[in-house]
């Protein structure tokens, strides 16, 4: 029984592993057909509830939402990881052999591509700080939170500013997001102890702070930390990866910002979790085990904290103050990600007017046009060789 159901788990989220385009938001409305109204495996209050846990937490929430809903119904960890796999291993395969053969990408028609891509990134990380903001940062306190945030990585620039945005972003909310009332929750039935618990918080916390440390003894280790602490520290959406990236990748030379912008150009392009676009860098700057180390050290964080939350959830889900600092996060990230829209995405792919009437248009198709993203992609793609 126990095998039969990895098996299942595995090919359930495989396929939407090789399907499910869109991005997050999409994701968890593919896993709520799937796994909700077709298969069955969790109702409607838990799926809600579930939903809620990852995106409170750090990390990529619709491949939280997936490696619960695999551990849930597996009854044990392997099912989580059977369908993280299931659901992660296409795109970051294809992400992987894209970033192998990057180096090799020479000549006035590859860098065409190369510029459409970039296009790509501005229109689409414009979409999500547009949606974000709306969401997020709807008043007027979220919104000067999440301006100062901006501001703050900015003015100050360095992962360290970063770091501090959301964290005074946090304490800030505990002050002035306090409005509405807890939500109600339903209890989620997890094969879990609070021991086991705590033990996954200990050890993703214990990796945050000791990686940096071994991380200054081998090149590999500091490659490992900086996709670990990307991965830890991602609130509000899988796109605010990309400031998080840029700043431990580029900055030390580790990744080009040419490559840095295409890959995530075509991270829009491929189905399943945007965090994938790690596979990309990882292979970029160290190979194939650059690229398994990569994949493997982003997602970590995630998993371990929703881990550690899962047997406290009902509990700390009703404490308002809690909610509070995640409003307040969720602002700052805000201005984390509209920072990165202007640096490096805005500077390194806008350089003159036909530049702009293309990255706009692109914006307008998605938010406007509803547009899925892979159209955008080729059509961008497409501009960028014709003009290049």
């Amino acid at each position: 029984m126990g095998g039969g159901r990895l098996a299942e788990v595995f090919l359930a989220f495989l396929r939407l592993g090789l399907t499910s385009f869109g991005g997050p938001v999409a994701h968890l409305g593919y896993f709520r057909s799937a796994f909700v109204v077709r298969r069955k495996w969790i109702d409607e209050a838990g799926y809600g509830d579930l939903v809620a846990l990852c995106q409170f937490l750090p990390g990529p929430a619709s491949s939280q939402v997936g490696f619960v809903l695999g551990l849930l119904r597996a009854g044990s960890l392997m099912g989580g990881l059977a369908a993280w796999a299931g659901f992660t291993l296409p795109s970051a395969v294809l992400l992987a052999a894209l970033g192998l053969g990057a180096a090799h990408l020479a000549g006035p028609d590859v860098q065409g591509v190369i510029h459409g891509l970039k296009l790509v990134a501005v229109a689409v990380v414009a979409q999500a700080v547009h949606g974000m903001a709306r969401t997020l940062a709807p008043d007027l306190p979220r919104a000067t939170l999440a301006f100062l945030s901006l501001a703050l990585v900015l003015l100050w620039a360095g992962s360290l500013s970063q770091i501090l945005a959301i964290a005074v972003g946090a304490a800030a909310g505990c002050l002035l997001c306090r409005q509405g009332a807890a939500p109600e929750s339903t209890h989620l039935a997890v094969p879990l102890s609070r021991a086991a618990g705590l033990a996954c918080l200990a050890v993703g916390g214990g990796l945050l702070l000791l990686l940096p440390l071994a991380g200054v003894l081998s090149p590999p280790l500091a490659l490992v930390e900086a996709f670990y602490r990307a991965g830890a520290l991602v609130f509000g959406g899988g796109h605010v990866v990309l400031p998080l990236l840029e700043t431990a990748l580029v900055g030390p030379g580790w990744v080009s910002e040419a490559d840095f912008l295409a890959g995530y150009g075509l991270a829009q392009a491929v189905p399943g979790p945007l965090f994938t676009f790690a596979s990309y860098l990882g292979a970029v700057a160290g190979g194939a085990g650059g690229a398994v180390l990569a994949t493997l050290a982003i997602f970590l964080p995630g998993l371990l904290v929703v881990l550690g939350a899962l047997p406290f959830w009902t509990g700390l889900r009703r404490m308002q103050l809690a909610g509070a600092a995640m409003r307040g996060t969720n602002a700052a990230v805000v201005g984390v990600l509209g920072a990165a829209l202007y640096s490096p995405v805005w500077t390194s792919a806008v350089h003159g007017p036909v530049d702009f009437v293309l990255a706009t248009g692109g914006f307008l198709l998605l938010t406007v046009g509803k547009a899925p993203p892979l159209a955008v992609v080729v059509l961008l793609t497409l501009a960028g060789w014709l003009f290049a």
